[in-house]
């Protein structure tokens, strides 16, 4: 209960400044990538583009529509399927910063050998997160962005040199 309780503190003050300052700007480039056609091409798009620029201080903010279930135009040929908003969400916050698959999801070493030419790495997992919960990969993700691990991760160090984070 205390971890929870730490957990909503954490999102809360460490979204308030970009939240307030940017919730609707990401509303909006976000409906924008929801027109994208086929899932490999959200990354080209140029709202995604604007997200990305954002950089890693907008991941509190990307957690928050983790999960909405609702149906997007994006189709992805790696699940088959049409993605939802939270989905979408969970891409664009992996090009923000690439997540340690096997701390968010549990699965190690996933070959994604099926998804050839498919630049949203973390797309071959939507299944485990389904299968699990996206309300548990959200709260292994949140304790993933506040752990110490994740300040020796590569793609962090790198984005914090790059980005002054």
């Amino acid at each position: 209960m205390k971890m929870l309780i730490n957990l909503t503190f954490f999102l809360l003050l460490t979204s308030a400044g970009c939240f307030a300052q940017s919730k609707q700007e990401v509303d909006k480039l976000l409906a924008d990538i929801y027109k994208t056609g086929n899932s490999k091409n959200i990354i080209t798009n140029a709202s995604a583009k604007k997200l990305k620029a954002y950089g890693s201080k907008l991941l509190p903010t990307i957690t928050t529509y983790f999960g909405d279930t609702s149906t997007t135009g994006i189709r992805s040929d790696c699940q088959d399927r049409f993605l939802n908003k939270g989905e979408v969400a969970i891409i664009m916050a992996d090009h923000i910063e690439p997540m340690h698959y096997y701390t968010v999801t549990g699965i190690q070493n996933c070959i994604v050998e099926y998804c050839k030419g498919n630049p949203n790495l973390i797309e071959y997992y939507l299944w485990a997160i389904k299968r699990d919960g996206v309300l548990l990969f959200q709260k292994r993700y949140t304790i993933w962005l506040s752990s110490a691990d994740r300040q020796t991760w590569p793609p962090y160090t790198y984005n914090k040199k790059r980005n002054k984070v």
